[in-house]
């Protein structure tokens, strides 16, 4: 994942690092290793480029209650895959990102967005 970048707000950094962490403990635990392979390595980057490409911005809601689903569809695949292994994992490995993406996830609703905005 391109190291160095901060992204706007404290929520969307909160997000990089929360999908960063998911992808570390799928990767570590289903590919073995210290470091990431490079097909974990490329669904980092992508997850860090939608993310920075949000058209919602601080107001992004959870992926998966989202109006605009922007992720390609193997790579939505992949992050689904990630999400339901490393998932229940987080509360015990990341347990402030894990509640941070639950809350999140049931009081952040997607709002309208103007054509204008999307990417």
């Amino acid at each position: 994942m391109a190291t160095g970048i901060k992204l706007k707000s404290k929520r969307l950094e909160r997000e990089r690092v929360t999908i960063g962490r998911m992808i570390d403990l799928y990767c570590g635990k289903n590919h073995g290793g210290t470091i990431l392979c490079a097909d974990c390595s490329e669904l980092k980057d992508y997850a860090l480029q939608r993310l920075i490409q949000c058209p919602f911005g601080d107001e992004k809601p959870a992926c998966s209650n989202c109006t605009v689903h922007c992720y390609k569809q193997d790579m939505r695949q992949r992050v689904k895959e990630v999400m339901r292994f490393s998932g229940p994992r987080m509360l015990s490995k990341h347990p402030y990102l894990a509640v941070m993406h639950l809350i999140d996830e049931k009081f952040i609703k997607p709002r309208a967005l103007r054509k204008s905005k999307i990417i």
